[in-house]
């Protein structure tokens, strides 16, 4: 298959799919959900998206109808069925197809969807611009919702500007961006926002986290400022799919460049890490 679309147990490609409009992700994107890259038929960091998944759906209520092992079984055996060598394999949880109530439906069957596509490596010597926007999203960032509407229109923004990303900001603290965590470098120190519940903890800001005592990098869990970034040596962004991108204009400001070799040796651990594991 060159993409591949599963639903409870159904399986197709992805635009031969169709789901139940009364799936509760239809209603209210009452679900969570996970993401990764895959590779010669490994998925990165695959624990780590399964274990986030299940906090996420604990703190929502929702149950996993499968266990860990058996979903991480579940993903490989279908990431086996797909044509290409590397993968964006994405899947989500809903609470059940039940008519629109905004109450939760009595003994709903969680619906399991997964999509598998193929994807193309970013080259991370290209810088990026970003812009920053208002953060206006509710109070439980923390959780992988797929309620992502202000994350849709801050993207959208974003892309009118020409920019790759948008930085959210509550007053002066900067939070997170619109689907990836942001990070600055500042006198040889990486400083990252606390995971409370302003961001999602990313997967990738987890490694770099765990890379910077290998680098010799002092690291700080830190909330910082818009002038803090934009006065920062280096203004970076960590995800799934962009791994660790330096940004080079921010609201159509120059801004880091000025400490690329410490960028650099965080930007090759994670890709030596990406390519070590899924051999």
């Amino acid at each position: 298959m060159k993409t591949l679309g599963y639903y409870n147990g159904d399986t197709a490609e992805i635009c031969d799919m169709r789901v139940p409009m009364n799936d509760r992700a239809c209603w209210f994107g009452d679900g969570v959900y996970e993401a990764a890259l895959a590779a010669n038929g490994v998925i990165f960091a695959l624990e780590d998206h399964i274990n986030r998944l299940f906090r996420s759906a604990s703190m929502l209520e929702i149950d996993v109808p499968l266990g860990k092992a058996e979903l991480k079984e579940l993903l490989v055996s279908l990431l086996k069925k797909v044509e290409s060598s590397v993968n964006f394999v994405y899947w989500q949880l809903t609470r059940g197809t039940a008519d629109r109530s905004h109450a939760f439906p009595e003994n709903p069957k969680t619906n399991l969807w997964v999509t598998i596509k193929p994807f193309t490596m970013p080259d991370l010597r290209q810088k990026i611009k970003l812009i920053t926007v208002e953060d206006t999203r509710f109070l439980h960032c923390n959780i992988k919702t797929l309620n992502l509407l202000p994350n849709v229109m801050a993207s959208e923004k974003a892309k009118k500007a020409g920019a790759k990303e948008a930085v959210f900001h509550r007053a002066e603290r900067v939070t997170e961006c619109s689907h990836s965590n942001i990070h600055i470098l500042k006198n040889s120190v990486l400083r990252t926002a606390p995971a409370d519940n302003f961001i999602l903890a990313g997967i990738t800001r987890a490694h770099i986290l765990q890379c910077c005592p290998v680098l010799g990098i002092k690291a700080e869990e830190k909330a910082f400022t818009i002038t803090d970034m934009m006065t920062a040596d280096e203004v970076f962004i960590s995800g799934t799919t962009s791994f660790c991108t330096a940004a080079d204009h921010i609201n159509g400001i120059p801004v880091g460049g000025r400490d690329p070799g410490l960028l650099k040796k965080i930007q090759d651990f994670l890709l030596d890490k990406f390519n070590k594991e899924t051999i």
